[in-house]
């Protein structure tokens, strides 16, 4: 079993198959993506390479998988991906977290190769402001998305960074959303990185006042699966779905870290604020699933404590879209 020196286990793995995203939210990547280059040119993870880091994370006790991004649907072999992780014996559940862009048209696809959990960035149910965060008129769109994975019985959560300056006003909105739609609705603190320390100030939203807030109008705690993410989820006699908190600035958030993350080019990040990842990438591309286990194993040893983010600490995250969703 993965275990670090403070007796957490990783059931969890959350794996980049690229840095690319055609999304240009406002809290993540304002100006797009700037560096020029194709998927291709970035040199990600084959489907062969990530086979041997599922493998290696599976032979560690990990059941779980999440393809992230950037944006996965921009790979033309995400199906393919898909298929490789469910077939790996151990893992119990793939997922994808997406922008939704593209998952009217593929989700069919997806669920067939086996995908059983859907993670949907959805900011804003106003169409207006659901533009102005993302820089694209596609809320239509991605909400037919989340009605067909609806359909074919796959498990969605939906997730939108609380903005104060932008999507708070459309709370209720949200609320009576998840009144007759059973999806999870979770809400994520808005975290500040290297590039985004103005925009953090005027726009973070504590977790906890909606926590408060959910307590006192009916909401309960549910109890947490140990390959679930790090959102607390609550529930309502009122409501067809679920409302989900992720607040990373919480004093007790590191110590129910079940996760560890992959770069699209196999670099090991043992926390999605650590100053850099380990690469792994030679052992990934020998294709010996034992001895990169053995790495995995070695480097989880020096995992620290927590993120330190309530210090202003961001090591080197410069934005939210290099933390995988």
């Amino acid at each position: 079993m993965l275990k670090d020196n403070y007796g957490r286990r990783f059931y969890y793995l959350r794996l980049s198959v690229t840095d690319i995203c055609n999304f240009r939210c406002n809290y993540c990547l304002p100006d797009g993506y700037q560096c020029g280059e194709s998927i291709a040119r970035e040199k990600p993870l084959s489907v062969a390479e990530v086979n041997t880091v599922v493998r290696a994370f599976a032979s560690l006790g990990t059941e779980k998988v999440r393809f992230t991004g950037g944006e996965p649907s921009l790979r033309k072999d995400l199906v393919q991906l898909i298929e490789t992780a469910v077939n790996v014996d151990g893992i119990r559940r793939v997922a994808i977290t997406t922008n939704g862009y593209r998952l009217a048209s593929q989700i069919d696809a997806w669920q067939r190769a086996g995908l059983d959990q859907l993670n949907v960035s959805v900011d804003s149910l106003d169409p207006q402001r659901f533009r102005a965060i993302t820089g694209h008129d596609k809320l239509a769109n991605v909400l037919r998305g989340i009605d067909r994975a609806l359909e074919l019985g796959v498990s969605t959560k939906v997730n939108s960074v609380l903005l104060r300056e932008h999507n708070l006003a459309g709370f209720e909105q949200f609320l009576d959303w998840v009144k007759v739609t059973p999806v999870s609705l979770r809400f994520i603190e808005l975290m500040r990185t290297g590039d985004n320390r103005d925009f953090f100030a005027s726009n973070h939203v504590a977790g906890r006042d909606i926590e408060k807030w959910l307590l006192h109008t009916g909401w309960e705690l549910l109890p947490r699966g140990r390959d679930a993410g790090p959102a607390k989820e609550y529930t309502h006699p009122d409501y067809i779905g679920r409302i989900g908190l992720i607040m990373p600035y919480s004093w007790d958030f590191c110590a129910g870290c079940n996760r560890l993350r992959m770069s699209a080019q196999g670099a090991l990040h043992l926390c999605l604020f650590a100053e850099a990842g380990i690469d792994l990438r030679s052992a990934i591309a020998s294709g010996d699933h034992r001895d990169l286990a053995a790495l995995i194993r070695s480097a989880v040893c020096g995992k620290s404590a927590g993120h330190q983010l309530d210090r202003g600490f961001t090591g080197a995250t410069r934005n939210l879209a290099m933390l995988g969703g």
